[in-house]
């Protein structure tokens, strides 16, 4: 899809649809009634410069956004020993603290690509974690396929004005299907990247998406996120052939640029 195409998609999306009026709003996850049920949720920081968002899949498995890491000046990996999860980290303190063993980001993935198709779609990483976490108080998340369009879900990310104690949006709504992208109206910043994106059934919260970027269109914020399940079951195909080669051949999918772009519509898109 061309760049313009998209943007008027997104742009008729947002006049046509009240969902995103209906969302809820930012709840601190302050203390640990707060945050009971979410405490796999934790900051990921990346050495001393930059954090994003994680959550647990399984007690050694954090996901999380590919972009994550790398340097955003310099382009290169961030080195997987400098790479910390802090699950349920609220004020000044975590319940588990681990270091990554090694960080697996999809092979259809590129950080320097500079074609507004070329990223959100395969934003996705998974940390394998120096020790495991057994704690029953932190409970991996399962993962789900993504959700249709109108439908209704929540986040649970930090931010750079909340990167102390995460937030919680229970209310957000699924705009469009683009590709392999969503386009949401959940409520996102920088240090979000990565966070997950949840339904919630019969009182279990499954991850559906990850946020990979933040939009605003004509001034009203959306954010984008990932199609999970494709990217996910590749990673965890090449996490079980240890260091062997990756064979499958990449799919053929249109996939949305993290890089700040403004069109003439009035769209900019911007990494969180």
């Amino acid at each position: 899809m061309k760049r313009g195409l998209f943007f008027l998609v997104l742009l008729a999306v947002w006049a046509s649809d009240g969902r995103a009026e209906m969302a809820s709003g930012l709840r601190t996850l302050m203390t640990g009634d707060d945050s009971r049920g979410w405490q796999a949720v934790g900051r990921l920081n990346m050495g001393t410069v930059s954090f994003c968002t994680g959550s647990l899949i399984a007690p050694d498995l954090v996901l999380t956004a590919a972009h994550c890491m790398f340097d955003k000046d310099t382009g290169q990996r961030i080195a997987d020993g400098e790479i910390e999860f802090l699950a349920d980290w609220r004020g000044g303190r975590a319940a588990a603290y681990r270091r990554v063993k090694r960080a697996l980001v999809h092979p259809d993935f590129t950080f320097t690509s500079d074609n507004f198709a070329a990223r959100v779609a395969h934003d996705v990483a998974i940390l394998e974690l120096d020790q495991p976490i057994r704690n029953s108080a932190i409970a991996p998340f399962p993962t789900d396929a993504r959700p249709a369009a109108g439908a209704e879900v929540g986040v649970v990310s930090y931010a750079h004005d909340r990167a102390d104690s995460p937030s919680l949006q229970e209310v957000c709504h699924v705009l469009a299907r683009q590709g392999g992208s969503l386009v949401l109206s959940c409520e996102v910043d920088f240090g979000s990247s990565g966070a997950p994106i949840f339904v919630v059934e019969d009182g279990r919260a499954r991850i559906v998406s990850l946020v990979s970027a933040k939009a605003e269109v004509r001034g009203q914020p959306v954010a984008l996120g990932t199609s999970l399940t494709g990217p996910l079951a590749d990673l965890m195909a090449i996490r079980d052939e240890g260091d062997g080669v990756f064979t499958r051949p990449a799919p053929k999918v249109r996939r949305l640029s993290l890089e700040q772009t403004q069109s003439a519509t009035g769209a900019k898109f911007l990494r969180p």
